[in-house]
């Protein structure tokens, strides 16, 4: 325990700003992850055990067309196109022979997708650690806000999650599928007796949150490294952002990735032995004050 190093953080403006921002880093791409998880659990009600598998796809893809094209919009565009197709296959093939069943057997679906994935990864990329670097777009001067050291890649990606946020909760809200969406989270059979095709909407929407795993794949490719298996702990952190914010909740995931990308930067400071430990405590904090999470309802 440092709390000497905690409040002379929070007392300076330039270790504020640093920290702050780093803290946004991690929400962000927590909240690009989680958000698909939590899209898909509220309408399909399943736990998709696989997700952080097609973050690490994303990465990949991401890496992979980068070094063939230069181009970071056409690595992204690979990342989370590439997942979004493996996610249809996934679903069709897999995940629609197991809606309704108990937990148990979706976990054990699921655990088996994640040790095929990680070991394809392993055959084409090799178990080697890899590394796409940064594009050369991003390679300037970094930005000084109060003394604290901003990186331009960061608020890229900070401004890129909160576009994806917003159109992505104006789809839901405004647009005639998003309402078909939002109808069969409720009540599919009633969508199905209307004549809606629900089963491809389990696709769409399976797809839709693979997409949006492998595009947080894709963003965090210039800044972390690439390894088979390292999705793992992503997902284990994204189930802590559904359960803090709400399963089901879109706004949950957002606040709730926030919340805990800050618990874990400040964190790191005050409590360098303990940060892990931290965002359980919250979660855990959350669901005594409020079991269904800050945005859930009840019977969601």
């Amino acid at each position: 325990m440092d709390l000497n190093a905690l409040t002379d953080c929070l007392v300076a403006p330039s270790c504020l700003v640093t920290q702050v921002t780093s803290g946004f880093i991690i929400g962000m791409l927590l909240f690009l992850v989680a958000v698909g998880l939590t899209l898909i659990f509220g309408v399909m009600k399943i736990v998709n055990f696989t997700h952080g598998a097609f973050y690490m796809l994303g990465a990949y893809f991401a890496m992979t067309a980068f070094q063939l094209t230069q181009s970071y919009v056409l690595a992204l565009l690979a990342a989370g196109l590439g997942a979004g197709l493996i996610g249809v296959v996934v679903e069709r093939g897999f995940m629609q022979r197991i809606y309704g069943a108990n937990v148990l057997m979706q976990l054990l679906v699921c655990y088996a997708l994640v040790l095929i994935m990680d070991d394809l990864v392993r055959i084409v990329w090799g178990p080697e650690f890899k590394s796409m670097g940064m594009p050369d777009a991003f390679r300037v001067p970094p930005f000084f806000v109060l003394g604290g050291v901003v990186p331009p890649f960061y608020l890229f990606l900070i401004a890129m999650a909160l576009l994806i946020a917003i159109l992505l909760g104006l789809a839901l809200a405004r647009s005639r599928f998003g309402k078909t969406i939002r109808a069969a989270a409720h009540n599919p059979a009633m969508v199905s007796v209307l004549g809606i095709n629900t089963g491809l909407i389990f696709t769409c929407v399976f797809a839709l949150g693979c997409l949006l795993a492998g595009l947080a794949g894709g963003l965090a490719a210039p800044v972390r490294s690439l390894t088979p298996g390292m999705g793992f702990s992503i997902l284990i952190e994204s189930f802590i952002v559904t359960v803090i914010g709400g399963m089901g909740s879109i706004a949950g995931a957002l606040v709730g990735a926030i919340l805990l990308g800050l618990i874990r930067t400040f964190g790191a400071l005050g409590f360098p032995l303990f940060t892990e430990a931290l965002m359980y405590l919250a979660m855990g904090v959350v669901l005594i004050v409020k079991p269904t999470g800050l945005f859930g309802r009840e019977g969601a």
